[in-house]
């Protein structure tokens, strides 16, 4: 899993404290999501999880959360990389990769460097998509979060999922 690194944000010296901390709050949040007492069930944790992974990010990226069948997470990974409004996301390359990890679950991620995280009709419409292809295989989609530097934006508690 690769973490916030000083390569991805370029920042001033005196916020270089603030980038150790940011990092330290990944891993905790990593932890707990691994290890979780409660599973997978804190959507506060994920969501405050993929915004410090994802909300810095000056154009649109598209992840994939990879979870096991108790709701831990397997691995976390940026799979689709776009321009400052959209990023082009493959189901194949998803499938492929949720099936490698032996995955019963999965959360989808991308940002909106906009600042605006209401869904999108193309949002809702990959989501859509992503589901009936994963479930022909057993993998469900638990959420699709979509996160900027202010907020975040979770279609799963908006029961658009």
């Amino acid at each position: 899993m690769k973490l916030l690194t000083s390569s991805k944000l370029v920042l001033p010296k005196n916020y270089q404290k603030d980038e150790k901390i940011i990092i330290r709050a990944l891993r905790c949040l990593e932890e707990r999501m691994r290890y979780p007492i409660d599973r997978l069930n804190n959507s506060q944790d994920v969501k405050a999880y993929l915004r410090l992974h994802l909300a810095g990010e000056i154009n649109e990226v598209f992840a994939v959360l990879f979870l096991n069948n108790q709701k831990c997470l397997i691995a976390f990974e940026i799979l689709f990389h776009g321009t400052i409004n959209q990023a082009a996301v493959y189901p194949r390359v998803i499938l492929q990769k949720a099936l490698a990890y032996n995955a019963a679950a999965i959360v989808l991620a991308h940002n909106h460097p906009s600042g605006e995280c209401m869904p999108s009709n193309a949002d809702i419409e990959i989501t859509k998509t992503l589901e009936k292809v994963l479930e022909i295989v057993d993998i469900t989609v638990l959420d699709h979060v979509i996160v900027s530097q202010r907020d975040s934006y979770s279609l799963a508690e908006h029961r658009m999922i």
